[in-house]
């Protein structure tokens, strides 16, 4: 059984992870569209952005989220002042995630819509289909293993974020503490290595189970192919 200190970061970790993707999959699907299907003259610097916080340091995310967002940040002074808390908070937390997470969702999608046959779409098109109907009634759910797949990708590293959480957030139990930031805060005590072992084979039986999940989807949507 877990403790309540556990159980207070299990929770808290799959309540963030779970707003994270929440959060990102509109907007995820929405620029997986426009870089699959459109050129643009800025399309080199949006990717790059996109691609930036998977080379970035955590810590340079968090540090920047910080100069940002918080009390006397460039956004964060405003915010304060309509009673909008993000440092350390669990909604900093989720903001976090969804810096670090968001280009991993975005990429499985992107592909998808890509693997798509534009003819399917043609014909719709031609038959006298409006665009927002071709894109619901075919485009998203021939993308839908994409779909699946990034979210997976997204929650489970919101599930794992640290670097950028704690120092944008802190370290504050049942508010940000998550399973990271709790096996970190064990280490750091004499007799804290049993406990931070439990959350350690619970961290490894969360990423398993996703790998499954993302495996089997892949493969579900590879036999349709062959079909």
């Amino acid at each position: 059984m877990l403790t309540p200190e556990e159980l207070s970061a299990l929770m808290l970790s799959a309540k963030v992870a779970g707003f994270a993707t929440a959060v990102c999959l509109p907007f995820a699907i929405a620029l997986a569209w426009l870089l699959a299907r459109y050129e643009f003259r800025a399309k080199f610097l949006v990717e790059a952005i996109l691609q930036m916080p998977m080379v970035l340091p955590p810590v340079v995310l968090g540090y920047l989220l910080l100069l940002l967002f918080g009390h006397q940040g460039m956004l964060g002074q405003y915010l304060h002042a309509w009673g909008i808390q993000l440092v350390f908070n669990w909604k900093g937390a989720v903001l976090a995630a969804i810096i670090v997470a968001f280009p991993l969702m975005v990429q499985p999608i992107r592909l998808s819509f890509q693997m798509i046959n534009r003819q399917l779409e043609q014909v719709a098109g031609s038959l006298g289909a409006a665009p927002w109907r071709v894109f619901c009634s075919i485009s998203l759910p021939l993308a839908l293993p994409g779909i699946l797949i990034g979210s997976i990708l997204c929650f489970s590293r919101s599930l794992g974020e640290f670097g950028a959480t704690i120092t944008f957030v802190g370290n504050i139990p049942e508010e940000t503490r998550t399973i990271p930031i709790a096996i970190y805060s064990l280490l750091q005590q004499p007799d804290g290595e049993s406990m931070a072992m439990r959350l350690v084979i619970l961290s490894l039986i969360l990423a398993f189970s996703a790998l499954i999940a993302n495996y089997w989807i892949m493969q579900k949507y590879q036999r349709k192919l062959e079909a």
